[in-house]
């Protein structure tokens, strides 16, 4: 790997004159081929009934073909109890990259916990069900703002966490947390994941409404960045939106752990969610093609992603589309593609564990993924995606859903050594 390719941008298509003439918040499209979603009772109380996109995204159907079983998952997050009901055998050793008292099974705010649960909980007990519960979990403990103004903390949390990620047994990395600052430590640890062949996923942010700046590690090139959508495929209004969106999971209505106490679940919306359901999602096709590389794992998620444009052109808001499992899992579509060719960078990846080349010295601004100009719109359709309707609804209004007291996402400020 040279110097000049772990500086690659992610390669995009421009949208048509139709996606530049549209100025439109969102896009709107079924999760699943006929299937357009379930909608739970508003005043239900048990928080697996809650979990409205299992049904929308088929998850019954897919589980009878695969759960993820074989494929280890690194959350890298505010650490794992693994005492849960929900995730008892489901987590294994992992590391804490804190520096503080404690390990990484203890988590000191609810946050990881909630992000293990959605991608491998059992739901045993009442708690939440996991889209891919035959995955293992292995925790990846790291800091938040207010945990480094109470405690001792490793500065470079980030940087060693995701190096311990891309040395562990985890075929996904699955990365809640960002910060709006970038450093060459990170970069180059990214860098260093996908050298190791990882499949990396991080939340491209919360804060749409409050500057929309770019959060690494989601605004890597290496790094797929995950926006959040609404049970009607509408992009939230708090997800940030531009050259760091690849793809989009539910985050809209997810429910969460309310605290570090884990006593009970609230109500959310955040990209964090939704980063964990599209770990969840490559965790089920991976499993189902133990043979495949991360390559193209990403290749089928983003052939199949539900969208109203025109393939290989992305939308700011919602990159490729909504992410679908279920159309390689049922229904064996999706082209994998070369093993060895970033569907993100479309540049060749190693896949061994070489050290990546330092960058040029004091260069610790990344490259910039590149976007389309504007988020494409879908227009009034009967199309067809191999085969099957898709159930297209117009998104000609801006996004509804509000951000209100249940965001969920941890957002981390830059640190001095």
């Amino acid at each position: 790997m040279t110097a000049g390719m772990s500086q690659t941008r992610k390669r995009r298509m421009p949208v048509g004159l139709r996606g530049r003439l549209l100025g439109t918040m969102a896009v709107v499209a079924a999760w699943s081929a006929g299937f357009g979603g379930v909608s739970p009772s508003a005043v239900a109380a048990d928080v697996q009934s809650k979990q409205w996109y299992l049904g929308a995204m088929q998850a019954e159907e897919m589980w009878k073909v695969t759960t993820g079983e074989g494929i280890k998952v690194a959350v890298i997050d505010s650490g794992v109890n693994p005492s849960t009901p929900s995730l008892k055998g489901q987590v294994l050793k992992g590391f804490d990259a804190t520096g503080a008292d404690g390990d990484e099974y203890d988590d000191y705010r609810g946050h990881g916990t909630t992000m293990a649960e959605l991608i491998a909980g059992t739901g045993k007990g009442g708690g939440l069900r996991g889209l891919a519960p035959g995955a293992k979990i292995i925790p990846i403990r790291i800091t938040d703002t207010e945990f480094q103004n109470q405690h001792s903390v490793n500065a470079h949390d980030f940087e060693d966490a995701i190096r311990a990620a891309a040395d562990s047994d985890a075929k996904v990395i699955s990365m809640s947390a960002g910060s709006e600052f970038p450093t060459q430590r990170e970069r180059d640890a990214v860098q260093y994941a996908q050298d190791k062949g990882k499949l990396f996923f991080a939340s491209v942010g919360n804060g749409a409404q409050s500057g929309n700046k770019e959060e690494y590690p989601a605004a890597y090139p290496q790094v797929v960045g995950v926006a959040a959508a609404d049970r009607n495929g509408k992009v939230g209004q708090f997800s940030q939106y531009g050259q760091v969106t690849d793809i989009a999971a539910p985050g809209s209505d997810v429910p969460h752990w309310c605290d570090e106490n884990l006593r009970r679940y609230c109500d959310g919306n955040g990209t964090s969610q939704a980063t964990a359901i599209a770990s969840a999602s490559a965790a089920l096709v991976w499993s189902a093609h133990p043979d495949w590389t991360a390559n193209q794992v990403l290749n089928v998620l983003f052939d199949t992603a539900g969208r109203d444009w025109e393939k290989g052109t992305l939308s700011k808001y919602l990159g490729h589309g909504l992410i679908r499992p279920s159309m390689n899992i049922l229904k064996g579509k999706g082209n994998p593609g070369a093993p060895d060719i970033s569907p993100l960078t479309k540049e060749k990846t190693s896949g061994s564990s070489a050290s990546p080349a330092a960058s040029a010295p004091g260069s610790s601004q990344p490259q910039k993924k590149e976007t389309a100009d504007d988020a494409v719109m879908a227009g009034s359709s009967n199309k067809k995606d191999d085969g099957s309707s898709l159930g297209l609804i117009i998104g000609g209004a801006a996004a509804v859903v509000a951000l209100g007291g249940g965001a969920f996402v941890l957002i981390r400020k830059r640190r001095t050594a």
